[in-house]
């Protein structure tokens, strides 16, 4: 059985229990508390103590983007990834970096520092509009980010952007991003996946 080691409050594991939705594979939920989370017991899953970690039969997974990714290989049948060496392939690694490493660091910066440092809140604000005009681009008036098709590449972009509506952002996506991540919050899969993850009671 599939296992997703989740934590109160945490916002990226989300991501994992969506792709499990989307693949239609069960899965066990584990919600532990903060103390928990920082404790060596899930310091031997995640040296770091964060999530969400993924537990299969043969070891653990970490990082969100790695996680999905892992997942939609696993079910290729499922048709959230390309074959094996083809463009829709590559393109799906590109995206599913670009979210974690382009959208989220300026992004969560210009949050933090918004009444701390807004000079430097604003310079993180330009820099994460930037990457959002990317994905804008990539898009190109099309639903998805790949062939037209929705993938694991599309849970990782569009949650990064929900993202601005849950740190309070002051300022709105382009129309056309709005667009894209409304349509895709409102997949039964994202809601089921949210609806576990807001249900799931701590462990202890």
């Amino acid at each position: 059985m599939v296992r997703v080691f989740h934590r109160e409050r945490a916002g990226r594991p989300i991501r994992v229990l969506w792709v499990l939705e989307e693949l239609g594979q069960p899965y066990e939920l584990t919600t532990m508390t903060r103390e928990e989370g920082g404790g060596e017991e899930h310091r031997a899953r995640h040296p770091l103590g964060r999530v969400p970690v993924l537990e299969l039969d043969d070891g653990f997974v970490f990082e969100s983007a790695a996680v999905c990714l892992h997942l939609a290989d696993l079910h290729p049948e499922a048709g959230l990834i390309g074959p094996l060496g083809s463009h829709a392939r590559a393109l799906a690694y590109q995206w599913s970096v670009f979210a974690p490493a382009e959208l989220e660091p300026p992004l969560m910066e210009a949050a933090i520092l918004a009444e701390a440092d807004p000079e430097r809140a604003e310079k993180a604000r330009r820099r994460f509009f930037k990457a959002a005009d990317a994905v804008a681009a990539g898009l190109d008036g099309d639903g998805y980010l790949i062939d037209g098709r929705f993938g694991v590449a599309d849970v990782l972009v569009g949650h990064a952007l929900s993202f601005t509506a849950r740190v309070n952002f002051p300022e709105e996506l382009p129309g056309s991003l709005q667009e894209y991540v409304a349509r895709l919050l409102e997949r039964p899969a994202y809601q089921r996946a949210r609806e576990r993850a807001s249900a799931a009671p701590a462990s202890a």
